[in-house]
């Protein structure tokens, strides 16, 4: 596993994203735009760290993992790889921080993970994603589990709103 640079300058508050593709950079420009669009019902300000630097080109998910593992106010690094910047809607690769060893047990892990360790979430979605794990409003499970259920595999703010109204009495 190759070492990769310190990531310095991040605002606590700072959703990371780190980008490992360097083939088109027109689709990374749409990327970066896309993800410092206000946000949410009420157009909350978007605030990233963007990780654009070619020594991360082809990085795996350890190797970020590894590279992130410092920062204790991290809990998901959201990757735009290759399959960020091919498909159309742009989804980014969501990979919890979250280690065995943080947890109680095996079991305490595997229902944490259930639906794996990443999932994928559209632009719009980074930043629900990035504040309700910051402040513990829900876990990376539960959105894990809202890709799970779409179609595409892929989390958007919708999928929430749905899960939300398919559990309410009518």
């Amino acid at each position: 596993m190759r070492a990769l640079p310190a990531v310095t300058g991040r605002d606590e508050f700072d959703a990371l994203v780190v980008r490992t593709d360097y083939l088109d950079d027109r689709a990374w420009q749409d990327v970066a735009a896309a993800l410092t669009e206000p946000w949410g019902d009420r157009q909350y300000e978007a605030h990233v760290h963007f990780i654009d630097d070619p020594a991360w080109a082809g990085a795996t998910v350890d190797e970020v993992l590894t590279a992130v593992c410092g920062d204790d106010n991290l809990a998901v690094v959201f990757v735009a790889d290759r399959t960020t910047m091919q498909a159309e809607s742009h989804p980014l690769l969501a990979v919890t921080t979250l280690t065995r060893e943080e947890c109680v047990d095996d079991q305490d892990y595997e229902q944490l993970t259930e639906f794996g360790r990443d999932f994928r979430t559209i632009p719009a979605g980074l930043h629900d994603v990035h504040a309700n794990l910051s402040i513990g409003n829900l876990g990376f499970e539960e959105y894990a589990a809202w890709a799970h259920d779409d179609p595409e595999g892929i989390y958007g703010p919708a999928e929430r709103a749905l899960t939300k109204l398919r559990r309410e009495p009518e």
